[in-house]
């Protein structure tokens, strides 16, 4: 786009400066190009007209050329209506108004022909349609129909006549103005062979479509560009990251041998096993690894992180692993403890409970290089933290901390930046882990361990309590553990925490033979480590806490959760829930307990978790539940923020996008050809506030 769209709202005929300060502060339209890219959300299908006897309750909205009969107002006060009668040579239908009836009054014309347009509701055997749309019928509608576009926009906005219709007239000047303005963003060659239709057609057509098929064309052409550049963007950042950061050279594989023929005890799936070929490429290749391993709650990904850390050591390097809480670094700590300790690896913990003096024998191993690994909360990143050569970083569920914190691990290392594995439990859709880690390499484990039998996830409702609990009672009598789970949502604590309470005590009630531990984030840590403890070794049958072990301890005996109120969890917090189970060799069960009524939205989470154990495939509903914003907490980064593609939806656009600009930018990193010089020269005019993900990860 040229400078020309870089022009303030304010001077666009219609606009002024009044609204537009409403424009800015509503619907952040700045500029000319602001408002180009404000595209409808729907359509009105103004390209065919419906008599009235062919109404049905199901039609969206519809258009009725008829005649205006009688109008006469109808009820007192509140209940008062404005109420027409409209016909057709098929029949006759009522138009109502309930607002705004003076001012409708005075422009109605008895016996004039009308388009009326609006959503038609059956009232016995009569039709009505309530506030719809007139317009005095005129040749140009009975021969030329279109599809209208309805834009988003304001009460305050329409206030000040800047509805959908308002917004639309604006574009309608604008396009008039600079059309002519809009320049192609794509070679020739791009367009044809992937039959894009031309940038000026796809803008002219989005906003006001002749009829569907265009309209799909200029929708896929918007969409196709939107995700070509930012996936560009992303490959660039990646291209540049491999160039110019070098790695340390870690290829040992000696003890990695020890441990496969001495102490691994359980054949690696072939999903391990290929995730391990590609970080010890990574590893061995002489350039920075940045690496994302996406694996199932109890995919076995540990074992992954301790074979990479065993080539790392073996290479002279030393390595960190650095996980959000306590519970789940000293988790990682004792797992990788007894592995570490056949190897003849030094290995420790650091958190923020960590003794003085044993967090002085640390620094001092550190630095001399006497320890090997070192396991870890945000205690990592003092500045006291120093390693002798720290060759490989491993961050354990990675949303979890801040960019700022991300990056001073990554600074360890003054000589060569460290490798770094990031590892997540919580499945990413396909298309938004290429778009949020798309400069990223990534590695899935897409298969659980053999002799684990898929969680069993049943839907209950509160009435049918006494049998959940009798269902409890005969797990508990075969020897199993139990959780039951309560939603602790921080807007509403207090009840919350009352409702924890009362579950508790309830469950003491119903299980008085049993002993019963309880576990909530306001308790202290101690305490917090105590019931854990006594859960683990078996002491206590059944665990009646919140999401705080939704990451937590390892329990293969537990093989019930009972998750109360499940409507109220989100799907991916459903299904950390429910890899709390299913750790060992016996069945496992997920209890979803919720009342009757549910959103529509609710009873899709719950039919979801129930129909499937997949987590991508839980991913991809709760992306099309969610959008991709609220999923990932990055809406601010504008690396998900699109305009027109939508990343649940357009899945086989993003790849095709992403695999042509892989394509160019292998021909042509730095875009110096002559046929690419439109791609250039938009890059150049996109906004400079990319995120340089690769950098900090």
């Amino acid at each position: 786009m040229s400078g020309f769209f870089d022009t303030n709202i304010e001077f666009l005929r219609g606009v002024g400066p009044l609204k537009a300060e409403l424009l800015k502060k509503e619907l952040q339209i700045f500029t000319f190009g602001d408002l180009l890219e404000h595209f409808p959300f729907r359509y009105e299908d103004r390209t065919s007209f419906v008599k009235i006897n062919e109404l049905t309750p199901e039609l969206e909205h519809v258009q009725v050329v008829g005649k205006l009969g009688n109008v006469e107002l109808v009820g007192e006060g509140r209940k008062k209506r404005l109420i027409a009668q409209f016909s057709d040579e098929t029949a006759t239908m009522e138009l109502t108004w309930f607002k705004g009836i003076q001012w409708v009054s005075k422009r109605l014309v008895t016996g004039a022909s009308y388009v009326a347009f609006g959503k038609p509701n059956q009232y016995g055997r009569k039709y009505s349609m309530a506030h719809p749309e007139l317009e005095l019928l005129t040749e140009r509608q009975a021969d030329k129909s279109f599809l209208q576009p309805v834009y988003s926009s304001t009460e305050k906005l329409k206030n000040k006549f800047l509805d959908s219709k308002g917004i639309s007239k604006l574009i309608e000047e604008l396009l008039k103005q600079g059309l002519n303005h809009v320049s192609e963003t794509f070679p020739p060659t791009l367009m044809h062979a992937h039959r894009l239709m031309a940038k000026r057609e796809a803008i002219r057509h989005i906003h006001f479509p002749s009829d569907i098929q265009v309209l799909r064309r200029a929708r896929y052409r918007l969409k196709f560009e939107e995700f070509f550049f930012l996936q560009l963007r992303l490959l660039k950042l990646k291209l540049a990251r491999t160039e110019k950061f070098r790695g340390q050279v870690l290829g040992q594989t000696s003890l990695l041998t020890e441990f496969y023929t001495k102490h691994l005890p359980f054949d690696l799936t072939n999903a391990q096993k290929k995730v391990t070929r590609e970080i010890f490429t990574d590893l061995k290749s002489g350039k920075q690894m940045n690496r994302l391993v996406q694996g199932d709650v109890g995919s076995g990904k540990t074992i992954v992180a301790f074979i990479s850390i065993l080539i790392a050591v073996d290479s002279g390097a030393q390595t960190c692993l650095m996980a959000p809480t306590e519970i789940l670094a000293t988790q990682h700590f004792e797992g990788l403890k007894d592995y570490a300790s056949q190897m003849g690896l030094e290995i420790a913990l650091l958190t923020g409970s960590t003794k003085r003096s044993s967090r002085e024998a640390i620094h001092a191993a550190l630095l001399e290089g006497r320890l090997h690994i070192l396991i870890g909360t945000h205690a990592l990143l003092e500045d006291v933290v120093r390693f002798q050569n720290l060759g490989l970083a491993i961050i354990d569920e990675q949303h979890r901390f801040g960019v700022a914190q991300r990056a001073k691990l990554w600074g360890k290392n003054r000589e060569l930046y460290p490798h770094v594995l990031v590892m997540t439990a919580t499945p990413i859709p396909r298309t938004l882990a290429m778009t949020l880690y798309g400069d990223l390499d990534i590695s899935v484990i897409d298969e659980l361990p053999s002799g684990r039998k898929p969680i069993q996830t049943i839907h209950r409702y509160d009435r049918d309590r006494l049998r959940v609990f009798g269902f409890i009672r005969k797990q508990i009598e075969a020897g199993r553990q139990v959780y039951m789970v309560y939603p602790l949502i921080e807007e509403s604590e207090k009840s919350d925490l009352k409702s924890l309470m009362d579950g508790y005590e309830s469950i003491c009630r119903a299980f008085s033979e049993y002993p019963i531990g309880i576990l909530h984030g306001n308790m202290k840590p101690a305490d917090k480590e105590f019931e854990m403890a006594r859960f683990a070794k078996g002491e206590t049958k059944i665990m009646v806490a919140t999401t705080v072990i939704e990451v937590g301890v390892n329990v293969p005996n537990a093989t019930v959760m009972v998750i109360e109120n499940a409507e109220r969890f989100g799907l991916s917090q459903l299904h950390q829930l429910r890899g709390r189970v299913g750790r060992g060799s016996s069945q496992s069960y997920c209890i979803l307990m919720t009342k009757y009524e549910l959103s529509k939205d609710s009873r899709v989470r719950l039919e979801t978790m129930v129909r499937t154990n997949n987590g991508f495939e839980i991913a991809d509903v709760d992306l099309k539940l969610r959008g991709p914003g609220d999923l990932t907490g990055t809406q601010q980064s504008g690396l998900t923020d699109l305009k027109i593609a939508d990343l649940s939806k357009d899945a086989p656009i993003l790849a095709l996008a992403r695999d042509v600009a892989r394509e160019i930018l292998e021909q042509d990193p730095q875009l110096l050809a002559e046929e690419h010089r439109p791609i250039l020269a938009q890059i150049s005019k996109q906004k400079k506030n990319a995120v340089n993900w690769s950098r900090i990860s």
